[in-house]
């Protein structure tokens, strides 16, 4: 087992292991850490806890020390020149004619890089703006081209539901969705219904989803003929979350609807009429 501490570098991003040493690490604390693109620092959001080697990418990166005020003005610093170095990438990016969308900028917290996010419908050749940018900021210049989910992540924005976008407020990995989770929760198939501001399918239809499997696993398919209190009977109707199916009754005509308690498959469910 290995004990280690969760770092985030960004509001909802993804969880970093990282091995504490020997410092006093509580959830909460900001830190400086070792990082693939160097020094960085970070938010504690899971503090020290053990876990087995194979949930972890070794070797662990440690935990250098714990952020003073002097780091976190730093930072602060960081972010503001960051802001300024987007407006200069906009207008190098402009001359140069690229078509690409600029998203995002970030220094790494030694200065020793810094990140600009693009969004862009193809391959871009930006080696000159590159060249140009390095001979501006005398640094390290990463450009790095990201998807249009990762952008709505960046940027935020209001959802169709109201509320602050889940990719930006608290989920740190995006999971894949599929029209077939839609189709399973009986939702509107328009794209305008069941899109999020990326213009792809909502994360949230993934919350559900694991009910709505399990209710399929239950649950007789439409067209299915099952034995009821009522008689033999053709499946018209289901009701996933409540478990419930109508029933089109095969000698009198009528509609009913059922409580399904059995598992899918067996031909005469021990059903309840409502």
């Amino acid at each position: 087992m290995l004990r280690v501490i969760g770092v985030r570098f960004r509001q909802a991003g993804k969880i970093y292991y990282f091995d504490p040493v020997d410092h006093k690490v509580e959830q909460g604390d900001r830190v400086i850490v070792e990082t693939v693109r160097g020094i960085e620092y970070g938010s504690v959001v899971m503090g020290i806890r053990h876990v087995r080697e194979d949930e972890v990418v070794l070797p662990l990166k440690k935990v250098l020390r714990i952020a003073t005020v002097g780091d976190t003005e730093q930072m602060e610093e960081n972010r503001r020149a960051a802001k300024a170095a987007l407006k200069v990438c906009q207008e190098k990016i402009n001359q140069h004619e690229l078509e690409m969308k600029l998203v995002d900028a970030e220094y790494t917290f030694d200065r020793n890089k810094i990140i600009f996010y693009f969004t862009a419908d193809g391959r871009v050749d930006f080696r000159e703006l590159v060249r140009d940018l390095a001979a501006v900021f005398r640094t390290r210049i990463e450009l790095r081209q990201i998807g249009v989910r990762d952008e709505a992540k960046m940027l935020g924005g209001i959802g169709p539901c109201g509320r602050v976008l889940c990719c930006s407020s608290f989920l740190g990995d995006f999971e894949p969705v599929s029209i077939k989770m839609a189709k399973d929760q009986n939702l509107s198939l328009n794209p305008t219904k069941i899109s999020g501001l990326c213009g792809r399918l909502m994360c949230c239809l993934k919350y559900e989803n694991d009910i709505y499997e399990e209710a399929k696993q239950l649950l007789p398919d439409i067209g299915e003929r099952i034995s009821t209190p009522d008689g033999e009977g053709r499946v018209v109707a289901l009701n996933l979350l409540e478990r419930r199916v109508q029933v089109e009754i095969r000698e009198t005509g009528a509609v009913v609807e059922h409580l399904i308690h059995n598992v899918k498959g067996k031909r005469s469910p021990q059903a309840s009429r409502v």
